[in-house]
């Protein structure tokens, strides 16, 4: 597996050296932030500049380019500006779910307030909704499932930050603090983590079920 502490020094080496002074923050979401990467998983770096233009993402590209294990970075790239003035129902998922590398998100935080993890449910809520439907309908995809329960899982973490005031970060720890109804959501999206086989009829009702509840209950 990869070393991801010495694969980052050189990405910010790297990054520095094309951008020099320019870097406002770097972090890691997804596996590797969560201390949960496997050999297969993606490198989600998020980097923030002090600003962002159509010349810097292409300038970005030709340093990834460079780098190893190329194939697998993945990740998040923006202006400083952009970003503090970004929908903050999405900002608190995206701040709380980045570990820090270089910089703080503090910053882009402070933004985030009560009304907006409340509807950063309710979004996610109608998102998963109207995918959910959608797919039992017409794609039947099991990958599109897959994701699905996915975006719930993060959707639990908020609900799970709203009644405690703590972000739990890693999905296992959310089975010991949700609710029943949750608890499920969690434990499936667990299972498909690791590989189980989907039934997709029940999987896609049982998360059906669970958006429209959650729709009608966060208001």
């Amino acid at each position: 597996m990869i070393d991801i502490t010495v694969w980052m020094q050189n990405f910010l080496q790297s990054l520095n050296k094309t951008f020099p002074n320019r870097v406002w923050f770097v972090g890691l979401q997804g596996s590797y932030g969560r201390g949960e990467a496997t050999n297969t998983s993606d490198i989600d770096v998020v980097v923030i500049l002090d600003e962002l233009s159509a010349v810097d993402i292409k300038t970005y590209i030709d340093m990834l380019n460079t780098l190893p294990h190329r194939d697998l970075i993945c990740g998040f790239l923006s202006g400083k500006g952009e970003i503090l003035n970004w929908e903050p129902s999405d900002l608190f998922q995206f701040c709380n779910d980045t570990t820090p590398v270089n910089g703080s998100l503090d910053e882009v935080l402070a933004i985030v307030d009560k009304s907006d993890v409340d509807r950063a449910i309710k979004i996610g809520a109608c998102n998963i909704y109207h995918g959910c439907v959608h797919n039992m309908l017409h794609e039947k995809s099991e990958d599109i499932l897959r994701g699905l329960y996915k975006s719930a899982s993060f959707v639990v973490q908020a609900i799970v930050f709203k009644q405690t005031g703590k972000y739990v970060k890693h999905q296992k720890e959310l089975l010991q603090v949700v609710s029943y109804d949750e608890r499920a959501i969690v434990e499936i999206f667990l299972s498909l983590k690791n590989g189980a086989p989907i039934d997709f009829n029940s999987m896609s009702e049982t998360l059906f079920s669970w958006a429209k509840k959650r729709i009608s209950e966060n208001n």
